[in-house]
């Protein structure tokens, strides 16, 4: 069974964050904001990336490093089980499964993000939404945890604005999506937080304000006592 693991907080030094997956950098910026030391793994250049980053396989490479971060987000890739790859028939592989058993294998608390598509193969997800944290669009991501971390689910706010359909410019008075070939990149970098992102990378982003949130969540619920005490 595994054990609860305490967040190291060594006074001057921040947490370690392995952000899995990792994109042009969404999660990995609410992960700083909430107080970790940020590192990214990803198996194409992410030149964007504003933080430490590692050009690698991220299932070998937290297969072989993993257990030296305090906290682990792994975003495994969403094409597979997203709505647009199925209209376009389009086929990816299935990371989910393989990803979760390379995390079990640290004994780092961490947390798999996905898409809707992919709840069935998710276990027991937290789902975060946009005005949770007052941004003007739905996009709904799901959240497993594990390595004894937990999250507790958010009131999920009513959808009482409309949204514009899907890649097309928002009109006013409605969310955007932001997905497919949309317009309006410096709206969606503004809605989402992402301001040094490009239209690639917001397709799939995750808005920071959501890693913030599970960064805060880590940080008070695995944190030991008092500074200074490491894992």
């Amino acid at each position: 069974m595994t054990q609860l693991t305490d967040i190291r907080r060594v006074r001057g030094h921040r947490p370690r964050l392995l952000d899995l997956f990792c994109c042009q950098g969404g999660a990995g910026k609410g992960y700083a904001d909430a107080g970790f030391d940020v590192t990214g793994v990803d198996k194409d250049p992410q030149p964007r990336y504003p933080y430490r980053f590692v050009q690698a396989d991220a299932i070998a490479f937290v297969l072989a490093h993993g257990a030296a971060f305090d906290f682990i987000h792994a975003s495994p890739p969403c094409q597979h089980d997203s709505d647009c790859q199925r209209i376009q028939n389009n086929a990816h592989p299935d990371l989910i499964a393989p990803t979760r058993t390379a995390l079990e294998t640290t004994g780092r608390p961490w947390v798999m993000e996905n898409v809707r598509g992919a709840v069935a193969k998710l276990h027991a997800p937290v789902m975060l939404c946009g005005p949770m944290f007052g941004l003007d669009t739905y996009r709904h991501r799901f959240f497993e945890t594990g390595g004894g971390f937990r999250l507790d689910q958010p009131q999920h706010p009513a959808h009482l604005v409309p949204q514009a359909k899907m890649g097309r410019p928002v009109p006013p008075g409605h969310y955007g999506q932001f997905v497919g070939n949309f317009s309006g990149v410096d709206l969606a970098r503004h809605v989402l937080g992402v301001p040094w992102m490009n239209r690639d990378g917001i397709r799939e982003c995750i808005p920071p304000a959501y890693t913030h949130f599970i960064g805060r969540a880590a940080l008070t619920q695995l944190a030991p006592a008092r500074l200074g005490v490491a894992a």
